[in-house]
């Protein structure tokens, strides 16, 4: 196995330019199990803007009104705390997860490879063919079907990226004020329109251009591969003691018996390699480009039922597995990650459990003193803050203000949360020292 691969990356050629990756179309039992669960994120990522529970969306986080719906729940500024955890929560689960199941989140829920795969690229497969024809394709001259197919695929993209960033826009400032902008046309909304138009760029830009690269070079999460994995770690892997045998590799030959000659099970086909999205060689072993995409198993499996070899020369495994033939086992750093996560999802449900469902402060306006009326009456004038942590309509006590006005008082004030609005209804009344 030569190393001199990890000296540079598969999308970039020796002279330091863009190396473009025209990926064989998978297809196989691991694809078609992507693409059920792709879908259905899809339609999650979409539909969720726009279904509401109670009449409250879904998911919101529109940060310039500083509000967030998490499942129908409503999280405001004063939770910032719960925000804390969750994210560490988050971290830790990430960590778990690559240390048991390497990088399976990037290949199979990833928004980025989900959307690039098994959107941009199955409709560039129906534009311009599979790999070899979207090859000739590129270096043939700009003639009339050429330039078709490029106009015909680019404005599909563009028109497919405006419609993610109007989905994204959805989600920031909220369903029915994405319809009603909708609904008044852009040039009433320019101040929205033009941050749209840039985002669909970006979309446009990554898509169509950038693509592989940001799994390569933008995403951090590759990195921590050589942090998190280890050798039992269960990844895409290369059966490297089956597929290269005594003698290496071999190419085919029908009626040859490669046994008794040495060779292993690997053919140096390459098809794990034009099939790969970013263009690696997993018989390499564990890369950074990997995202564990699970396309080199399906086309692997089907070129050794062509030859009639038993499936799994590359297939989920550890190092370990491959090497010393030892199964998963639950490790102590496994363990170690579990109990801290298991805590902290217990600190976190507590911390929702006691979470206010209301915050009230009244205080005195500042610079105003008391009035004196007629029938010995004093009259204040009080400010009232209050924080609606919840979307339900709520009733308060009128003794907050009362008690707030006078430990002797029995006059109250109304306080009323009719709606989701941040404005609450008072009634101010003068209140008559005994």
């Amino acid at each position: 196995m030569e190393e001199n691969f990890r000296d540079s990356i598969g999308t970039i050629t020796e002279e330091g330019k863009r190396n473009w990756i025209f990926p064989k179309k998978p297809s196989g039992r691991y694809y078609d199990y992507r693409k059920y669960v792709s879908y259905f994120l899809l339609v999650f990522l979409i539909a969720a803007p726009f279904v509401k529970i109670n009449g409250h969306q879904f998911l919101l986080f529109n940060v310039l009104d500083r509000r967030f719906n998490i499942f129908g729940l409503p999280f405001w500024p004063q939770d910032f705390h719960l925000v804390v955890v969750s994210m560490i929560i988050g971290v830790i689960f990430i960590a778990l997860f690559t240390v048991a199941y390497g990088r399976i989140f990037c290949g199979w829920m990833c928004p980025q490879t989900i959307f690039l795969e098994m959107v941009f690229r199955r409709i560039e497969y129906w534009i311009d063919g599979d790999r070899g024809a979207q090859i000739r394709l590129d270096k043939a001259p700009w003639t009339g079907k050429k330039i078709r197919k490029r106009l015909l695929k680019w404005s599909i993209f563009f028109l497919i990226s405006f419609f993610i960033a109007n989905v994204f826009l959805a989600y920031l400032i909220g369903s029915d004020q994405l319809i009603a902008y909708i609904t008044d046309g852009p040039m009433a909304h320019l101040s929205t329109m033009v941050p749209l138009l840039i985002f669909t760029a970006v979309f446009y830009f990554i898509f169509a251009w950038f693509r592989e690269q940001v799994c390569i070079i933008a995403c951090p999460y590759g990195r921590l591969q050589g942090v998190l994995l280890d050798n039992k770690s269960i990844v895409v892997a290369y059966d490297h003691k089956r597929g290269e045998g005594e003698n290496g590799r071999k190419k085919f030959r029908k009626n040859e018996d490669r046994e008794a000659l040495g060779h292993g099970d690997c053919i140096d086909c390459f098809q794990c390699v034009n099939v790969c999205p970013t263009g690696i060689d997993i018989r390499n072993g564990t890369q950074l480009e990997c995202v564990n995409c699970t396309a080199c198993i399906d086309e692997c499996d089907h070129i050794m039922d062509s030859i009639n070899k038993p499936k799994g020369l590359i297939r989920y495994a550890s190092e370990d597995e491959i090497t010393q033939d030892k199964k998963f086992k639950f490790t102590a750093r496994m363990k170690g990650y579990t109990a801290v996560l298991v805590v902290l999802i217990g600190i976190l449900v507590g911390m929702l459990f006691m979470r206010n469902e209301v915050e009230a402060n009244v205080l005195r306006l500042p610079g105003q003193l008391y009035e004196r009326k007629d029938n010995n009456i004093i009259s204040n004038v009080y400010n009232v803050s209050t924080a609606m942590l919840t979307r339900f309509t709520i009733g308060l006590p009128a003794m907050i203000l009362a008690r707030s006005l006078s430990p002797s008082s029995s006059s109250t004030f109304s306080l009323s949360k009719t709606s989701t609005s941040d404005s609450w209804s008072c009634d101010r009344k003068a209140v008559k020292f005994a």
